[in-house]
Formats: C-alpha cells, sequence, structure tokens
C-alpha cells in the first residue's frame, strides 16, 4: 500500500518577499479591474471610491494588528491604498464601452474573488470585512467567503430600502459570484504559507 501523501512542511513553502509583492500586486490589480466594471455600470457612489475605501477600512486595522499580527496588517494596509489609487485612476487608463449589467456584475464578482484570493495566499486582505472574514475562517473553521455572504446579505437587504432596487439586485449577483469564488477555493490549509 503506498505512504499517504501528506501536506508540505509550511517552514518550506513560505514566501519569498519578490513573491509577496508579486502576488499582493497582481491580486489588487485584479481587482481594480473588478471594481473598474462595477464603478462604469454606476454601481458605485458619487464619491471618490478610492478615499471613501480607505477611510472606512482605518479602524480595521486596529483589529488585524490585534489579532492577525503586523506582516498582515502593513501587507493589508499597503493593498488597501493600492486598491484605492488604482480604483481611482482605472478610468483614465481603461475606456469601457456598453456593458450589459449581468455580464459587467459577473465579470466584477469573478476577477475581484481570484484579485482577493491572491491577496489572501500571500497574507494580505483588503480590510475590513476580509479582516473579520480571516479571522473567523481561522479561528472557527467558518469560510471567510461565506461570513462575507451572510454579512452582504444583511446589508444588500438594508440597502433594498435605501437605493433602487435594480442596482442592489445587480450589485448582489456579483457579491455572490465573489463571495462563491472565494468560498469554493479559498483554504488556508491548502496552500498558504504562515
Amino acid at each position: 500500500m503506498p505512504a499517504p501523501i501528506l501536506p508540505p512542511d509550511l517552514d518550506k513553502v513560505r514566501h519569498t518577499p519578490l513573491e509577496d509583492i508579486q502576488g499582493l500586486s497582481l491580486g489588487v490589480f485584479i481587482c481594480a479591474v473588478g471594481i473598474t466594471f462595477l464603478a462604469h455600470l454606476g454601481f458605485l457612489t458619487g464619491w471618490s471610491f478610492g478615499i471613501v475605501f480607505f477611510l472606512v477600512n482605518l479602524p480595521f486595522y486596529w483589529l488585524a494588528w490585534r489579532r492577525m499580527g503586523t506582516e498582515f496588517t502593513l501587507k493589508s494596509l499597503g493593498c488597501v491604498a493600492a486598491l484605492s489609487t488604482l480604483v481611482d485612476r482605472m478610468p483614465t487608463w481603461v475606456h469601457l464601452g456598453e456593458v450589459n449589467p449581468v455580464v459587467g456584475t459577473a465579470i466584477f464578482g469573478a476577477l475581484t474573488g481570484l484579485g482577493l484570493l491572491a491577496v489572501f495566499r500571500h497574507r494580505g486582505s483588503l480590510g475590513g470585512l476580509g479582516v473579520v472574514a480571516l479571522m473567523a475562517q481561522d479561528r472557527l473553521g467558518f469560510k471567510a467567503g461565506y461570513v462575507q455572504l451572510i454579512v452582504d446579505a444583511i446589508l444588500f437587504a438594508v440597502a433594498f430600502f435605501l437605493f433602487p432596487g435594480r442596482v442592489v439586485a445587480y450589485s448582489l449577483f456579483g457579491a455572490v459570484i465573489l463571495n462563491g469564488v472565494i468560498a469554493f477555493n479559498h483554504r488556508r490549509d491548502r496552500y498558504i504559507a504562515p
């Protein structure tokens, strides 16, 4: 009978700083492209996404530092700053034509989910809910994608009273895809080095 295949020794698969920079940069860039589709469809507020996103995430850095450590917090801060800048600059670099809302929100969900996977793999986050979701997965074993989906469901239920139903429905569709990508594909024990 063949010997069972054991998971690799995590000390031997630790990412190098160059691998982390590459992985985090690519993840943030993919997320920025995905969010650009959502913005193009008019599903974001009229305010600067970058400034609002950066400011909303400030309170979560203390939680990240206390619960996830300095490395995670610094990587997350860098990712949030980079995403804030990229999303605000992307419309000057990429000009989209007519985009079907169903396809556009699907592109948003798929790309942003894949980008988040890359960020998570290199021990970073895009702040906010991502910090809480990763903590729940690490501490409770409850998948990060499911945590985000539950919180998103609550937020979208409230949003139906504040925004046009069409906009909320499309945004919810994109969020389901995004969180599905994370829920089905993210397991720290499968590929992330400590």
